[in-house]
């Protein structure tokens, strides 16, 4: 598990590189919530606002980033007041916290800006029962939130910027895209049975820490999309609190709040949450578990029998997510991880036919974009599919199975790496043979996509003989012939007899 986090790729090393300036974002935040004066409360509330600014917001281009970033005290603000006048309402403040954890998941339907405003919305009712907030505090919190923000904006946006070169696509829709065959429709009515089961076991557990249950069933619904992946997460989450708590024990605890030790091992833990999160949600958790510890140190309540009611309401949340994505409105794994891998192939065709216009001389087509895209989608179905090739997984023909089809997946998209690499070549020529490979490739991803369909008409000029030699263009064909090779694995490896799904639902 250690080595997936420190040996995975980190391409332009975007994860060290966001992990650093966030640690110095979340610094800049809290250091200067601090020089205005704000009480303890208040300067946690801004650290915490900076952390989610700096995480949630995911916009594909910096203009983007900016607009989602200045929206979120926009969403927050309200959402705060609303979660303090409530506090002295136990009723109204469940129903309402049911309310907006079920809309924070539907906002995903929106993108990467609707995810981003739906996790600030969230947290924020979230942190108001973490701080107990009361409506006396408001003014304070406000400001500490709006500093925080324009903090960690000033150094995501002016001293430390760099542009998120890929946008995660969006979640699938399952076919017939109204009402609840929409994917977040249905994970929004998921979330918010979750909760509501997650909150009333986790009052009965604990009066004053209940809301931990409801966080930790919210959070197992943040980027997934089908049962399998939920579960998964779960199991991921249970397990990351239970080893951060054990290093809190070692780590916390002994430091009884100690300020500079603490606010060091915070800004450790900083790092670790954004270096970690996208290879491992297990080593993510360690991470928060731990700086929830701190936290909860440096605010003079930190003891071991806390610690175990943390993981007891982990639990409970785990359990409560468990029975939403069984029971209400199940999305399956199969649906799920068929609509990624139809996208991917998709894709792989879209690559080839723009790498062929390309070397056919056409400057305005550029299959760089597809291929890198292709990369987002193969990532997203290798998470799709992470229920059946999980170790715990007692499916050992599907697993044995599904990992043959990510391996072809991932030669398809070495080759089409290969195919735009050459395209990219500006004295590679046109070869007419190219066309006639570019219409097998199609007829491939269409028998997969499509079957029984027919056949896609041939392309004019595609069963013509080579025009030239030109190495480009024989390393073009090379990549081709790879592609049809890949993907004449997955038509046998999709349908083999073991069960036409790829998962089962």
């Amino acid at each position: 598990m250690l080595k997936k986090v420190f040996v995975a790729p980190d391409p332009g090393q975007l994860r060290l590189r966001s992990a650093i300036r966030s640690v110095l974002g979340v610094g800049l935040a809290v250091t200067v919530c601090g020089l205005m004066g704000h009480g303890l409360t208040s300067v946690i509330t801004g650290g915490l606002a900076a952390l989610l600014a700096l995480f949630t917001v995911t916009d594909t281009t910096v203009r983007g980033q900016v607009v989602t970033t200045a929206l979120l005290p926009v969403v927050g603000f309200p959402v705060l007041a609303l979660a303090s006048l409530l506090h002295g309402a136990p009723v109204a403040r469940d129903v309402v916290f049911v309310a907006v954890a079920g809309t924070s998941v539907y906002a995903r339907r929106w993108g990467a800006r609707g995810h981003a405003l739906g996790v600030f919305a969230f947290m924020t009712f979230f942190v108001a029962q973490f701080l107990h907030t009361v409506p006396g505090q408001l003014p304070e919190l406000y400001s500490a939130v709006a500093l925080a923000v324009l903090a960690s904006s000033a150094v995501r946006f002016g001293l430390w910027c760099f542009e998120r070169r890929q946008q995660p696509p969006a979640v699938p829709v399952l076919a017939g895209a109204g009402g609840l065959a929409r994917t977040t429709t249905r994970q929004a009515i998921q979330a918010a049975g979750a909760v509501g089961i997650a909150l009333l076991v986790g009052q009965v557990l604990s009066g004053e820490r209940w809301y931990w249950a409801v966080g930790a069933t919210w959070w197992i619904f943040v980027n997934t999309a089908s049962r399998g992946e939920t579960l998964v997460r779960g199991f991921r989450r249970v397990l990351g609190t239970l080893v951060g708590i054990a290093v809190s024990l070692l780590v916390a605890v002994p430091l009884h709040g100690a300020p500079v030790p603490t606010a060091v091992l915070v800004a450790v833990c900083v790092f670790a949450i954004f270096y970690s999160a996208p290879v491992s949600y297990t080593w993510m958790m360690l991470a928060v578990t731990v700086m929830v510890g701190l936290l909860y140190g440096l605010l003079g309540v930190l003891d071991p029998a806390l610690l175990a009611l943390r993981l007891a309401e982990t639990g409970i949340g785990a359990l409560g997510a468990t029975l939403a994505v069984l029971f209400v409105l199940p999305v399956t794994t199969h649906d799920t991880t068929d609509a990624w891998i139809e996208r991917a192939l998709h894709c792989v065709h879209a690559c080839t036919t723009s790498a062929a216009r390309r070397l056919a001389g056409d400057d305005d087509a550029d299959p760089a974009p597809l291929a890198a895209e292709l990369e987002v989608l193969l990532g997203r179905a290798r998470l799709s599919v992470a229920p059946l090739v999980h170790p715990l997984s007692p499916m050992r023909a599907r697993k044995a199975r599904a990992r043959q089809v990510l391996a072809l997946l991932d030669d398809c998209a070495r080759e089409v790496r290969g195919l735009a690499s050459v395209a990219a070549d500006p004295y590679a020529s046109h070869d007419a043979r190219l066309a006639a490979a570019c219409w097998r490739v199609e007829i491939a991803v269409h028998a997969l996509v499509s079957p029984g369909a027919g056949t896609p008409a041939q392309a004019p000029g595609a069963a013509v003989g080579a025009a030239h030699h030109h190495p480009g263009a024989e390393a073009a064909l090379n990549h081709l012939h790879g592609l049809e090779r890949a993907l004449g694995g997955l038509a046998e490896s999709l349908r083999s007899s073991l069960r036409a799904p790829l998962v089962g639902s």
